[in-house]
């Protein structure tokens, strides 16, 4: 793997937010960059997985946000498409389905807004963020490390996880791999390994609440603690924007309703959780030592 598609950001010793999907929504963008203030956390510990484009109405103005926080920023498809002019989203969508649909007017609304500036650092983002705490390797893809839209959620099969994990590790060994794109946050303990998602910000977890999500890495304890934290922000507003723009109303009402407008790319097990409330968690993570005879 090249340089360019991975990124190592060396060693924390301190708290990491991490984030996924700004999605365009501005006003949750703001609230988010003032929860990091009050934790007394820097752009340098703040980590985006990726999409900070997508169904809200304010593309151009959530990639100012993004790149003038100086936060990282990992590659996603949107980034991969708007970047290198692609012709939609490459969100993976099956063509013809409600969701391949909706997403054409939102990202022409979003390929008029976006500036040549926007998609030269669109381009320059890595595909793969690396770095250490505690002791544990972590790394980030956005979707598949062959395939950036590949959608892997809770109840992906185990094996579908480890061979995402030996793509990884062709460019090191990894504890913690933190995924993005689904749109829904969930840990997943492997056992040597532990698979995180942290939920995106610019859309609610098809849970019947408006609230976003958002994790918080902690080194301690001699291994790495996650927290899962509900984003509260202005999400009236970020809908009255899309509204007054005309966008896609099934998402303007996905803002407040907290009910995704369709589930085509959710597995079983995921769909039967629709508006289900989701609830903050916390886990773990210590590193594994093998002996040479296992």
């Amino acid at each position: 793997m090249t340089d360019t598609y991975v990124k190592r950001l060396g060693a924390y010793s301190s708290p990491v937010l991490v984030f996924g999907g700004p999605y365009s929504n501005a006003h949750a963008t703001e609230a988010l960059l003032q929860v990091a203030e009050q934790h007394g956390i820097g752009s340098e510990n703040i980590i985006c997985t990726g999409d900070v484009v997508a169904y809200a109405g304010d593309p151009a103005l959530t990639t100012d946000l993004v790149m003038q926080s100086g936060m990282h920023v990992l590659m996603g498809n949107c980034e991969e498409s708007f970047g290198f002019e692609g012709e939609d989203c490459g969100c993976g969508f099956d063509q013809g389905s409600a969701c391949d649909l909706l997403s054409r007017q939102w990202y022409a609304h979003a390929n008029d807004q976006l500036n040549d500036r926007h998609r030269r650092w669109m381009r320059t983002l890595p595909r793969q963020l690396r770095f250490e705490m505690a002791g544990l390797e972590l790394a980030m893809i956005h979707g598949g490390v062959a395939d950036i839209s590949r959608w892997i959620f809770e109840s992906t099969s185990t094996e579908t996880k480890y061979s995402e994990i030996q793509e990884i590790e062709k460019s090191g060994a990894v504890d913690i791999v933190i995924g993005g794109h689904c749109g829904l946050p969930f840990f997943d303990d492997m056992g040597d390994k532990l698979w995180l998602n942290a939920g995106v910000i610019g859309m609610p977890a098809n849970d019947g609440t408006p609230k976003t999500w958002y994790i918080i890495l902690s080194p301690g304890n001699g291994g790495v603690g996650v927290e899962l934290h509900g984003l509260d922000y202005d999400h009236p507003a970020a809908a009255t924007r899309m509204n007054e723009l005309k966008l896609a109303g099934a998402y303007a009402h996905t803002l407040t309703s907290g009910l995704w407008p369709n589930m085509d790319v959710l597995p079983q097990i995921e769909a039967r959780q629709v508006g289900v409330p989701l609830n903050t968690w916390s886990i773990s993570k210590q590193k594994i030592v093998r002996s040479a005879a296992e």
